[in-house]
């Protein structure tokens, strides 16, 4: 794993980026320069559209999902996100070249040269999606622990991560088996510095459930990573592969003392510009469609076309927020909350298809210009369920030490939370957004919030 601007990639997706961003520009780039007869004569215009394209195809591959490092997608489902790729990819290509006066002897060949570039790309996202690495750009990792802890580590790498093979538990000599195959345990007879020279092990995951008593051999694990072995706590692993701190795993000493939680004032007033630039432009872009929005629900049944709720926001301040509504206006007619449900008889018929494509969610844009919300950061909850989750979860209340978002890291990592289960996992990510939240980071959410809304994942 490779931290760039506080956010972990995997090397391999720093591959699949370099070759996309790569393959197009030089596509482009060769195909002009083999047909003007003074290679130092291709303007700057050339390489600004060349490198425009590059990116704009990097950012509609990332709203695609094709560089997340964790999915669970069916081939046929990567077919389809190919097949936008590929219309979004040269449209974009066409609107870009259209403008430009490209003298070149073979007009057909240049765009010919451009069309298979993007199919190749295309092909080659489908097939290193569903394709198990080569060696060279595989993990291989030991856990060391033998207790649930150390299952947990396991079970999540065969899951989750098919960029790992995982060596096997190396168990402690104070810790208590867990569920755990004995053909899964490394032989005890050799020393954990050994094991780790002889099976090639890149990464050494501590799980322990007990680290006191001599549990841990300080100086093996010292000596590991003297020779160039990753040594890495279960909270750190989790942070690393499934962008998520784990509440399972995590420690308020680790939290503390760890790096990460900045809330510098250059961070905040970075962040405040960049929602009031992007927030302006969003109503701007969306202004026909909520007029169209609020037409379909005055049409469709009696009662107000916007939908207020107190919410809990930075620092446990309430604000209302401001959504159209997509309920009965008797929906809470008991008075008493409710979770959002999959199957919701509440939810009208226009309700359901602005709750589908989150079209609901952009009265919140006001919201944003107003200060009360960002574009990105944890979902603001109702005071109800934010005083039950506080008590119920450790940690729930770190949620608030920064503005709640339009969307979230949670939201594009997990589908909608309809109970306290659900919003225990939720929390895990936002943990994780609260602890490394960057513009870079909001940036990524953003571009992963399109596709989340095109291709309806978790939406209701």
């Amino acid at each position: 794993m490779i931290k760039i601007f506080n956010h972990y990639f995997h090397k391999r997706t720093l591959l699949k980026i370099f070759f996309d961003i790569g393959l197009i520009f030089l596509t482009v780039v060769v195909s002009v320069v083999l047909q003007v007869p003074d290679p130092a004569s291709v303007s700057s215009a050339v390489l600004a559209s060349s490198l425009t394209l590059a990116i704009g195809v990097l950012i509609i591959n990332t709203s695609l999902g094709f560089y997340q490092r964790v999915h669970s997608r069916t081939l046929n489902q990567t077919r389809v996100r190919a097949v936008l790729s590929l219309g979004l990819s040269l449209s974009l290509a066409y609107g870009i070249f259209r403008g430009l006066s490209l003298k070149l002897e073979d007009q057909s060949a240049f765009v010919f040269s451009l069309v298979l570039a993007v199919i190749l790309m295309v092909f080659h996202r489908i097939y290193v999606t569903h394709t198990t690495p080569k060696s060279l750009l595989r993990q291989r990792v030991l856990v060391y622990g033998s207790g649930e802890r150390a299952r947990l580590v396991g079970k999540t790498l065969k899951k989750s991560d098919p960029n790992i093979d995982l060596v096997g538990y190396y168990a402690s000599p104070n810790e208590a088996s867990t569920g755990l195959s004995t053909w899964d345990f490394l032989s005890s007879k050799r020393t954990l510095a050994d094991i780790v020279m002889q099976e090639d092990v890149d990464e050494i995951v501590v799980a322990l459930s007990e680290r006191r008593g001599g549990s841990m051999p300080l100086r093996e694990l010292l000596d590991c990573k003297l020779h160039g072995i990753r040594v890495v706590d279960i909270a750190t692993h989790f942070e690393k592969t499934l962008g998520q701190i784990s509440r399972e795993s995590v420690s308020a000493g680790w939290l503390i003392f760890g790096d990460g939680f900045e809330q510098g004032w250059l961070r905040t007033v970075v962040k405040r510009l960049f929602d009031m630039v992007f927030a302006c432009v969003l109503i701007f872009l969306s202004l026909p469609v909520m007029l169209l929005t609020a037409l379909c629900i005055r049409l469709e049944s009696a009662g107000p076309v916007f939908y207020r709720q107190e919410r809990v926001g930075l620092n446990g301040r309430l604000f209302n927020v401001v959504k159209f509504r997509s309920m009965r206006v008797d929906a809470e007619k008991d008075g008493q909350p409710q979770w959002a449900k999959a199957v919701d008889d509440r939810v009208t018929r226009v309700g359901q298809l602005i709750r589908k494509l989150r079209i609901d969610e952009l009265p919140q844009l006001f919201c944003v210009l107003g200060g009360a919300m960002s574009l990105v950061g944890p979902r603001p909850e109702r005071p109800y369920f934010v005083d039950k989750l506080t008590q119920e979860l450790a940690f729930y209340a770190v949620r608030q030490s920064v503005k709640p978002g339009l969307t979230g890291w949670a939201q594009v990592r997990y589908h909608y939370g309809a109970s306290v289960e659900d919003a225990a996992e939720k929390l895990q990510y936002d943990l994780y957004y609260v602890k490394n939240h960057t513009l870079f980071l909001d940036l990524l959410v953003l571009f992963e919030t399109v596709g989340v809304v095109v291709m309806g994942k978790g939406a209701y």
